[in-house]
C-alpha cells in the first residue's frame, strides 16, 4: 500500500467531520472518494496530507504525496512559471535560472494543453486557466500518491479529457491516485474502487464499474428519479432584456431577453464572454453601449445598488471571491443581501434577520453547527448555498446564476434546481450560466449559445449537446 489510514476521527467546533474513516491507495489505481458536500472529503484529504492532525486514528505513508486541492493556492502577483516552482526554482551558480525556469514551464504547460505564456502574472487567467496551472504544478513534484480535490469542477470538456488522460497514464507508471469529483460520470470512466463517505463516515467500498445509481444511493441514502427535474410553466411578460451590450475586447453586440416564468440558459465555450456579460449586465463591471432592462426599467451602467433596488440578484462564478465575506459567520452571510431592507432608523433588525436566515439554512439543508459558525469552515457545496440563498431572501424578480452548481454533490444540485422551480412558478425569471452543457440544456427553457463575445444563436427547450457545441465554436469575422 502507498497509503493506509484506519479509524480517522476529526471534529471542529464542535461538528465531528471525520468519525471511524478506513482509507487505502494502492499503486497503480485511481481511488475515487465520493460523498455529499459536508461529508468529509476535504477534510480526509487535508488529514492524509498532514495539514489536519487526526484527533483518533492513525495515517501511513510509503512515498511521496502530492496534493491538488479544491480551492485554487496560486500566488496571483506571480506569473505562471513563479507559481509552478514556488520555493523550488532552477538554480545556476546559486542565481534562479529564468531562462531554464520559462522552458520547463512551457513543456509542464503543454501536457496539460495549456496554452499561455509562462510570463504571464496568474492574475491575468481565468478560473479553469488557474486550474490547469495548479494541475500542472502537482504533475512536476514527481510524487507516487497524487490527491486531486475536485480538479475538474471548473474545466471545460476537454480540458477534463486531458486530465483524465493523464491520470491514466500516471496509473500505468505505477503512481496511486486519489480522486475526487461530483461528476459521475467521470468516475466510471477512471476509477478502480470507489470510497463513499456520509456524513463523516465511510460507508462503503464499491467497484469501478458500479451503476450511478448504486453510488447516488450510497451517498445520499436515498434514491434520485429525475437528475434535472425542470418544471416548465407558461412565461409571461418580459422581465429581464439585455440590448446591444458591448465592451470592446470583451463581448459585442449581446442582446437576449427573459420572461417571468422562464429561464435561459448560456452557453459556451471558457472564454466565450458570459460571466463578463452578466457580470456587466449586473453593473459590477462596466460596457461601452447597450441597455439592461429589469421589468421594462432602464438600469444605469455600473451601478449594482441600481440593479439590486430594481429586482436584480447575481450568484457570482468565484462565490470566496466575490460572493461570501469569508470572515463573517453563516447568519451574517445570509444577510448581506437584505441587510438595509431590514434597517429601521439606522438599526438592523437582528432578531428578524437571524430567523429568516435559520429557515433559508434548513430549507436548504446547509450542513453547519449553527448560524455563528464562520462560512469559511464549510464545504464548498455548503458555501454556495449561502451565496444562493441569501438571493433568495432578497426574493428578486430576475437571478442570475453563474456555474450554480459547481463543486456541488448530486443531491444538492437537485435541490438547487427545485429552487429554480420554485422561482419560476412565482413568476420570477432565471438566467443559467453554465459549463454544464447537460444541466443547461435539462434546467433551461431556451439556451442562448456565445461564442467570442457574440450570441451565436438561440437554441429551444430539449436540444441537444451537438447542436450546443456546433453554435459554441463558430467563428466570426474580425
Amino acid at each position: 500500500m502507498l497509503l493506509e489510514a484506519r479509524d480517522i476521527g476529526k471534529s471542529f467546533t464542535g461538528v465531528r467531520a471525520l468519525d471511524g474513516v478506513d482509507f487505502d491507495v494502492r499503486p497503480g489505481e485511481v481511488h475515487v472518494l465520493l460523498g455529499e458536500n459536508g461529508a468529509g472529503k476535504s477534510t480526509l484529504v487535508k488529514v492524509l496530507a498532514g495539514v489536519h492532525h487526526p484527533d483518533t486514528g492513525t495515517v501511513e505513508r510509503h512515498g511521496s504525496l502530492a496534493v491538488i486541492h479544491q480551492e485554487l493556492t496560486l500566488v496571483p502577483q506571480l506569473s505562471v512559471a513563479e507559481n509552478l516552482f514556488l520555493g523550488r526554482p532552477p538554480r545556476r551558480f546559486g542565481i534562479v535560472d529564468k531562462a531554464r525556469m520559462r522552458q520547463d514551464a512551457k513543456a509542464l504547460l503543454e501536457r496539460v494543453g495549456l496554452d499561455v505564456d509562462p510570463t504571464t502574472p496568474v492574475r491575468d487567467l481565468g478560473i479553469a486557466q488557474q486550474q490547469m496551472v495548479e494541475i500542472a504544478r502537482a504533475l512536476s513534484l514527481n510524487a507516487q500518491l497524487l490527491v486531486l480535490d475536485e480538479p475538474t469542477a471548473v474545466l471545460t470538456d476537454t480540458e477534463t479529457d486531458r486530465l483524465l488522460d493523464i491520470m491514466s497514464e500516471l496509473r500505468a507508471q505505477g503512481v496511486g491516485l486519489v480522486f475526487i469529483t461530483h461528476h459521475l460520470d467521470e468516475i466510471r470512466r477512471v476509477a478502480d474502487r470507489i470510497t463513499v463517505l456520509r456524513d463523516g463516515r465511510s460507508v462503503g467500498t464499491l467497484p469501478g464499474t458500479a451503476t450511478v445509481e448504486h453510488m447516488i444511493e450510497l451517498m445520499v441514502g436515498r434514491t434520485i428519479d429525475e437528475q434535472y427535474p425542470r418544471r416548465r410553466t407558461e412565461p409571461g411578460e418580459v422581465l429581464f432584456k439585455v440590448e446591444g451590450l458591448t465592451r470592446r475586447g470583451a463581448f459585442h453586440d449581446v442582446s437576449f431577453h427573459v420572461r417571468a416564468g422562464e429561464v435561459v440558459g448560456v452557453a459556451g465555450l471558457v472564454g466565450a464572454g458570459r460571466t463578463e456579460v452578466v457580470r456587466a449586465a449586473f453593473g459590477v463591471d462596466p460596457y461601452d453601449s447597450g441597455t439592461v432592462e429589469v421589468a421594462g426599467r432602464r438600469l444605469p451602467a455600473h451601478d449594482v445598488q441600481a440593479a439590486v433596488r430594481a429586482g436584480l440578484g447575481l450568484v457570482p462564478e468565484d462565490r470566496k471571491g466575490q460572493g461570501l465575506v469569508l470572515t463573517s459567520t453563516v447568519g451574517d452571510n445570509l444577510g448581506l443581501v437584505t441587510m438595509k431592507s431590514a434597517t429601521r432608523a439606522g438599526l438592523v433588525d437582528r432578531a428578524a434577520q437571524r430567523d429568516r436566515a435559520a429557515e433559508m439554512a434548513k430549507s436548504l439543508r446547509v450542513k453547519t453547527s449553527g448560524l455563528g459558525q464562520q462560512v469559511r469552515e464549510l464545504s464548498g457545496g455548503n458555501q454556495q448555498k449561502v451565496v444562493i440563498g441569501k438571493w433568495l431572501l432578497a426574493d428578486p424578480r430576475v437571478l442570475v446564476l453563474d456555474e450554480p452548481t459547481r463543486g456541488v454533490d448530486v443531491g444538492a444540485k437537485v435541490e438547487i434546481y427545485e429552487l429554480v422551480n420554485r422561482m419560476t412558478a412565482a413568476g420570477r425569471a432565471v438566467v443559467l450560466v453554465s459549463s454544464d452543457l447537460p444541466e443547461v440544456i435539462g434546467m433551461s427553457d431556451r439556451v442562448v449559445v456565445m461564442a467570442h463575445g457574440r450570441v451565436a444563436g438561440e437554441l429551444p427547450a430539449g436540444t441537444t449537446q451537438d447542436k450546443v457545441m456546433a453554435l459554441a465554436v463558430q467563428e466570426f469575422p474580425a
